[in-house]
């Protein structure tokens, strides 16, 4: 049985197409340092690390929102807000502050090269279950869409945000290709949705041994086009 033209490439974001850690980090030293100015008393008695504790707290609480990170964020600071004194509303001007440096990303060097040959050839859908805003980046207009999990109210493994792009191109499964650097979230979540894949591994990882391999190994975007178009 022939195997179908390709016509749709879904991509991950985080780790993919940009290193996420030092992003976050950022990010976190950024609102942790605003804090400090307007609630002292928080940012004093609640570190980054403290911080992060509290939200994942929250989210283990809340299992049906735990997909939606910028909700999970402000409900975590009104609560530490109210705790400590201070008005929640500031809560949604963190929020705001942390997005602002969320999006400061600084793509792969292979990337943007890389979208642009790929975005001739084929429809090009980036899914991700982080809260980075892809029209604020320096990937803004490589893509036919951008989704995110609380677009499709899951988070990746769940198939939702695989089938909303499939629905969104029109295509059968078989005629896309999805690149990520998870081994589950990414190539097994989408294997199990039908669609073709392949693993970015930037770092020589292993790959898990209680998973099936992924349909091929790339080390970066290059070698991608390299294999995809003449």
């Amino acid at each position: 049985m022939s195997v179908p033209p390709l016509r749709l490439i879904t991509l991950d974001l985080d780790d993919t197409l940009w290193p996420c850690k030092p992003v976050i980090e950022g990010a976190e030293r950024a609102l942790h340092d605003w804090l400090h100015a307007v609630a002292p008393r928080l940012a004093e008695a609640h570190d980054i690390a403290a911080l992060r504790r509290h939200r994942q707290r929250l989210a283990e609480r809340l299992p049906h929102r735990a997909h939606d990170l910028g909700e999970i964020r402000v409900r975590s600071l009104r609560l530490l807000l109210a705790r400590h004194g201070y008005r929640v509303g500031l809560a949604e001007v963190g929020l705001r502050l942390f997005l602002d440096h969320r999006n400061r990303v600084t793509p792969y060097p292979d990337v943007i090269p890389a979208l642009h040959l790929l975005g001739r050839r084929y429809r090009l859908i980036s899914l991700t279950n982080g809260n980075a805003e892809v029209q604020a980046t320096p990937l803004n207009g490589l893509f036919a869409h951008s989704l995110n999990a609380v677009d499709v109210g899951a988070a990746k493994p769940a198939p939702a945000l695989f089938e909303r792009a499939l629905a969104l191109a029109g295509c059968r499964p078989e005629e896309a290709l999805h690149l990520g650097d998870d081994p589950v979230r990414d190539v097994a979540a989408a294997r199990a949705c039908g669609l073709r894949t392949a693993w970015i591994d930037r770092d020589a990882r292993p790959w898990p041994e209680d998973l099936a391999p992924p349909g091929w190994r790339a080390i970066d975007l290059a070698e991608v086009v390299g294999r995809l178009v003449p």
